[in-house]
């Protein structure tokens, strides 16, 4: 069973790997697939926030 910090971790990393391809969407102008990205986005941001993580560094969206 994860602990919060494995839990906090796994979500980080994938915060970083969706901001990475949103990066990307945007970039190559791709509205519907950038759309989805934010929907994933919006929801590990949720997660992190309530877990305490402290997103400022680490948010290379700032939406």
């Amino acid at each position: 069973m994860p602990n919060g910090l494995e839990i906090a971790k796994a979500a980080i990393d994938d915060l970083k790997k969706i901001q990475r391809y949103m990066l990307l969407a945007r970039k190559e102008n791709a509205a519907e697939t950038y759309a989805e990205l934010k929907k994933e986005y919006l929801a590990l941001k949720a997660i992190l926030n309530v877990a305490g993580v402290n997103l400022t560094d680490i948010d290379e969206i700032k939406e």
